[in-house]
């Protein structure tokens, strides 16, 4: 008995494993794909390499490597390693924007291997990958990698036109404040601030389209309310980033988060002198000494564009840029305080004049 017994169940397992292995390769790629590019964090593409050997080899397939999602290269900066470049590596051959993206970004700024690491993302940039058209930008404005002299604010505006036309919200606030202040095109202020208006707007639809969201997933899928609105945003009125905000931060891209744990850890600090942008969902470096332009109404904090300073305005330094006695005089005369202007920093030889 026990004899047929296990012949029995031999014969079920080898017909299960014969209905997988009897599906053609094609219809696996296609299935590997979608969850490669839908994967919400990196184990879940690598437990797919772990489940048996042909998934192991259809996973690191081109047509599957191409399609793999920003999250999945969601790695610590303490888990970097060589198969994780390797990795990395592989999805560019293969064609991934996001791969050039993201290796590029590490490469130009972690690894200091500016080169290769523009050229990556230069390669995402012609793809029309909006936040590798909007990180040359910011290179452009600051001549990140050279010298002062290496700036190319006209580069900068147009590649941040290129980038907003994508829909890049970071861009298109850029591209607003270049307007409105003049810098690297002519100055038209009516327009700039429309832009900034539409860049506001944008934010917020992302962050109320989150909330619902989670909303949804907390109350099955009831309706959003404004009760829980106003517990969520602390505030009875959504409010927008350059005019005074109080919506939750947006989502950071991983890579930014990967630069921010790469230079905040022991092994990799940054060189005398420089410093990282002050908003926290950055995680730019300066690549030389008084790089970026710091606030100039207090001057302690600096900024690798407009754009990041008006978000960590709102989330943070409104209450550390002037005085709290100030700030509530401010606020009862009918004046939220508003960004405060941005002036550079001189570099080290004009210093010494």
């Amino acid at each position: 008995m026990s004899q047929r017994k296990k012949q029995r169940t031999s014969r079920k397992c080898s017909e299960k494993s014969d209905m997988f292995d009897g599906l053609p390769d094609d219809l696996v790629l296609y299935i590997l794909s979608k969850l490669a590019s839908s994967a919400a964090s990196p184990p879940d593409f690598i437990n797919i390499l772990l489940t048996c050997k042909r998934l192991n080899n259809l996973a690191v397939h081109p047509l599957v490597l191409s399609k793999v999602g920003s999250k999945v290269f969601a790695v610590k900066a303490r888990n970097w390693c060589d198969s994780v470049h390797r990795l990395l590596k592989q999805c560019v051959k293969a064609g991934n924007v996001e791969a050039c993206y993201t290796l590029g970004m590490i490469l130009f700024y972690c690894l200091q291997n500016r080169g290769s690491g523009a050229s990556l993302m230069a390669k995402a940039a012609i793809k029309s990958h909006a936040p590798a058209l909007y990180s040359l930008a910011v290179i452009q404005f600051n001549g990140s990698g050279g010298s002062k002299k290496d700036k190319d604010l006209r580069a900068g505006v147009a590649l941040c036109a290129r980038a907003a036309f994508l829909g890049h919200v970071d861009a298109l606030r850029e591209l607003g404040h270049c307007l409105q202040d003049g810098y690297g095109v002519c100055q038209h202020v009516a327009q700039g601030r429309r832009l900034l208006i539409q860049a506001n707007a944008r934010e917020l639809v992302a962050s109320l389209n989150a909330l619902v969201q989670r909303k949804a997933q907390q109350q099955h899928h009831r309706h959003l309310n404004y009760q829980y609105y106003n517990l969520k945003t602390g505030s009875s009125c959504p409010l927008l980033s350059d005019f005074g905000c109080n919506v939750p931060a947006p989502e950071v891209h991983p890579v930014n988060s990967f630069l921010r744990e790469w230079f905040e850890s022991e092994g990799a600090e940054l060189a005398q002198g420089l410093r990282l942008c002050s908003h926290e969902g950055c995680g730019r470096p300066e690549t030389r000494a008084h790089e970026f332009r710091r606030c100039s109404v207090c001057g302690t904090v600096n900024y690798c564009s407009r754009s990041c300073q008006a978000l960590d305005w709102k989330l943070r330094h409104k209450m550390e840029c002037v005085p709290m006695e100030r700030w509530l005089e401010e606020v009862g005369n009918g004046n939220d305080g508003g960004v405060g202007e941005m002036e550079e920093v001189a570099e080290a030889e004009e210093l010494a004049i």
